[in-house]
């Protein structure tokens, strides 16, 4: 019964981390039509803080969004 609840709690906590960080990467916008970055749009996370990336030091994974 004990490890049956350890169980869940870990596979639960572990659900809980994997959606924080899918959730916190960052969208860098690209102009369509000169392919460079207009924007970084940070998102805080509950476990690994908020980031602070710019267009000069872009993050290496990123959600590419173009604009125009």
């Amino acid at each position: 019964m004990i490890k049956s609840l350890a169980l869940g709690a870990a596979i639960g906590f572990g659900l809980f981390v994997f959606a924080d960080y899918s959730f916190s990467i960052p969208s860098v916008k690209m102009s369509y039509a000169t392919n460079t970055c207009v924007e970084v749009e940070n998102y805080p996370s509950t476990l690994f803080g908020t980031t602070n990336y710019t267009c000069e030091s872009m993050p290496t994974k990123f959600n590419h969004v173009w604009v125009q």
